[in-house]
């Protein structure tokens, strides 16, 4: 029981740093190209990982541990940053944030798939009726939502469920922190490389604003984030804990109105209140 309520509460806090993310990503893309931005926070993350890993003298992961944190890198260092910045060049962080809504499907079928769980039933139901409201906003505002920006973050969504998943289920041989610590570690070579390879002429003209967004995903999105994140799944269950993703819509929408000063249609809290409710009742058959 301990255990789990531990997997709760960081998992939760995971929620309440990853909320932070789409409003930084589109404050750091009024400064920043979306590829420049995807290989800048991952190279600052891995740099700081990297010191962290060397500090407290972390054991390196065995071979058969190379292809999960390939995996782990391909999703949530690279793919999800990558494509939601893409993302929003089409639609603004408020719109962003009604798809993340699908995030804990997309992470509990890849926790059946490559974490060996099994939900029942009315768990998948519920997690259903969520993510239906979800393509319901978005059919709903489809003049109003690009089809490249849905696509994107549709994308976006089925990597970072995957990263999640195959994250988890290596944290409990290695551990949260350590786990997306070495993935930072395993991708920084090729981040730091293209990080060069497509840096601006100059970074004088960059607005305070978007160093401040680079700074929250790079610290934080990337790396503070999946500490508590990675360890509430371990412990609490993939599907279970990815439950709470649910709560990210909400938080982020209130992220984008106050920093952005973005409007938020009534239609998307309205959904975003309901999937909350799908959270509750999904998690009473886990």
């Amino acid at each position: 029981m301990e255990k789990t309520i531990d997997g709760w509460v960081c998992g939760a806090l995971g929620v309440v740093i990853f909320s932070g993310s789409m409003p930084a990503t589109r404050a750091a893309l009024a400064g920043f190209d979306p590829l420049f931005l995807t290989v800048a926070r991952a190279t600052l993350a891995g740099i700081l990982a990297l010191v962290l890993l060397t500090i407290f003298r972390q054991p390196r992961p065995t071979r058969g541990d190379l292809a999960s944190l390939a995996v782990v890198a391909f999703g949530v260092v690279l793919g999800f940053p990558l494509l939601t910045a893409l993302a929003l060049r089409h639609i603004n962080a408020a719109q962003s944030q009604i798809f993340l809504g699908l995030l804990p499907l997309a992470t509990a079928m890849f926790g059946v798939l490559r974490g060996g769980e099994r939900p029942h039933r009315g768990f998948w139901l519920f997690s259903g009726l969520g993510s239906a409201c979800v393509v319901g906003v978005a059919l709903r505002h489809g003049a109003d939502l690009p089809l490249e920006g849905v696509g994107l973050m549709l994308a976006a969504i089925l990597v970072c469920g995957l990263g999640y998943a195959e994250g988890a289920k290596l944290s409990r041989k290695l551990g949260g922190w350590q786990v997306i610590s070495w993935a930072l570690v395993f991708a920084l070579p090729v981040m730091l490389a293209l990080c060069w390879l497509n840096a601006p002429a100059t970074l004088a003209h960059v607005p305070g604003g978007a160093w401040a967004g680079l700074a929250y995903v790079a610290v934080f999105s990337m790396l503070i984030g999946f500490v508590f994140w990675y360890r509430g799944l371990a412990l609490g269950g993939i599907a279970a804990v990815g439950q709470l993703q649910l709560l990210q819509p909400a938080l982020g929408l209130v992220a984008s109105a106050l920093v952005l000063h973005e409007t938020v249609p009534p239609v998307m809290a309205i959904a975003t209140i309901a999937i909350v409710l799908c959270v509750a009742g999904a998690k009473r058959f886990v």
